[in-house]
């Protein structure tokens, strides 16, 4: 070696970089281009080394809308194309083009079949969508693209899902991303539903759920007179004129609190508007839920008419002379997710609490976050014979109810829908099925529940407190315990 010059000893590297880059590349036995680059380059007319790839993260939930758009886009542009896969280990760390040159360069990939799941499309139905898969198909255009989808997988520290359009250029990509785009929103999914948002620790993303629509009349709901109807034409009245609203110039958002002690019927009265308002999007929040307030708040404006429910508002919107330095995070995410749908859009917030008096001023300062505020009381006396009779349906109640009535006195509709189930309770036990609930049993029983021996079932189901002076446990003692439950 000591006769080689320098200038030779760079030739001779480079002479085996490229060997080395020759020798790597995966070629099968006959010493072809493996299937899996094969199959892409083919289609799209290019040596790996020339496709530009546009990717676009959804958040998971989103998988099943991101599936839809790609299904509706392949329908309208190639009918017939096949999903094919990616096979081989550790596929959940790169994106596919990434893997697609890993499978080049170091053999770790080849062409499988397509990988699928199952996504939530309702409360009780399912559909199929790609997990890990890529399709050949063409752009508007008319030019060769791969699309490539890929359900998240928090395991391997991919929270989201993506959409992936691999093409000659990156026009071409982009075009055919955005049209799928406005495919999802086209066939939204969620779409008309109700949902709840949540969270899961383990998997680490948000999740998106979907609940049955309640079915309940107006004769399901008792209230004071007149309340019910304050909130229909609050909320509902608003959606039925939206259009000659704009017209003239008035806006659409709009706001309601419903407010009063636990058990007296608020969640009841949001059941009853989600019933009501059978063409509207319907997003709850409730607990740990509520920090995704800004994507809730985006979801309701995309899918208006919708209503975005925050059960127990107080637990993020307390008064900030309540916090620490006068701060609250989630309070001003919960006013800056307000504010941020427009005043055009066709959105109710509908928030409850059981703590009115508790809560920041800086939601009534503007129109469009609170625009009205009902209290739920607890019912008065001919309240409380229309909950008896109500939920006494189908029970063989041989009861004179002014007794029970009297007894009462204080309770809330949860305390008497759960005084009728126990009074059925006893009596199919001392009787069998079909036994009648007696009037004097059933005002017996009501006293029972409210006995001061029993103060912390009745303050939970929202019947009224012990005496004066006597130890008990107060609403306020342990937040959150005490939900609405009728």
């Amino acid at each position: 070696m000591g006769d080689t010059t320098d200038d030779e000893v760079r030739a001779l590297a480079a002479s085996l970089r490229r060997l080395f880059q020759l020798t790597t590349a995966v070629v099968d036995e006959d010493g072809r281009t493996a299937p899996l680059i094969t199959k892409v380059s083919d289609h799209l007319g290019l040596d790996l080394g020339d496709v530009l790839s546009v990717a676009t993260k959804f958040p998971a939930w989103e998988h099943v809308n991101v599936q839809r758009g790609v299904d509706a886009y392949l329908a309208e542009h190639t009918p017939g194309a096949a999903w094919f896969g990616v096979s081989g280990s550790h596929r959940g760390h790169e994106d596919l083009l990434s893997m697609l040159v890993a499978a080049r360069r170091q053999q770790l990939y080849d062409l499988g079949a397509a990988d699928y799941a199952t996504a939530a499309v309702g409360p009780d139905r399912t559909a199929e969508v790609v997990q890990l898969g890529l399709v050949a198909t063409r752009a508007p255009d008319g030019a060769p693209v791969v699309v490539g989808v890929r359900g998240a997988a928090a395991e391997y520290g991919q929270p989201t899902c993506r959409l992936e359009v691999l093409a000659a250029d990156r026009g071409t990509a982009r075009a055919v991303g955005e049209e799928i785009e406005r495919l999802m929103r086209l066939h939204d999914v969620f779409r008309r539903q109700v949902l709840s948002f949540g969270v899961s620790e383990h998997r680490g993303n948000e999740l998106v759920s979907f609940l049955p629509r309640p079915t309940l009349d107006a004769d399901a709901v008792v209230l004071p007179d007149g309340v019910l109807d304050s909130v229909e034409r609050h909320v509902v009245g608003v959606a039925e004129h939206s259009e000659r609203l704009l017209a003239a110039g008035q806006h659409l958002k709009r706001g309601l609190l419903l407010h009063g002690p636990p058990g007296t019927g608020k969640t009841h009265t949001v059941r009853y508007l989600m019933s009501r308002m059978t063409g509207c999007t319907v997003i709850l929040l409730t607990g740990p839920a509520m920090r995704l307030i800004g994507q809730a708040a985006a979801l309701a404006r995309r899918l208006q008419p919708a209503m975005l429910v925050v059960e127990d508002v107080d637990l993020v919107a307390m008064d900030r002379g309540h916090s620490p330095g006068g701060t609250n995070p989630l309070l001003f995410a919960l006013l800056e997710a307000m504010d941020g749908v427009g005043a055009d859009a066709d959105v109710t917030f509908v928030l409850t609490t059981n703590r009115a008096a508790e809560l920041e001023r800086a939601l009534a300062d503007r129109p469009g976050r609170i625009d009205l505020a009902v209290e739920i009381p607890r019912p008065d006396a001919e309240g409380r014979r229309r909950l008896l009779r109500l939920y006494g349906r189908g029970v063989d109640l041989r009861a004179d109810l002014e007794p029970v009535v009297a007894a009462t006195e204080g309770a809330t509709a949860s305390f008497i829908k759960e005084l009728l189930r126990r009074a059925v309770l006893d009596a199919v036990r001392a009787g069998g099925a079909g036994t009648p609930v007696i009037g004097d049993e059933l005002a017996a029983l009501a006293r029972e529940m409210t006995d001061e021996r029993r103060s912390l079932t009745s303050v939970l189901l929202g019947g009224k407190p012990g005496p004066p002076g006597r130890p008990r446990l107060g609403p306020h003692a342990v937040p959150g315990v005490a939900p609405d439950i009728v």
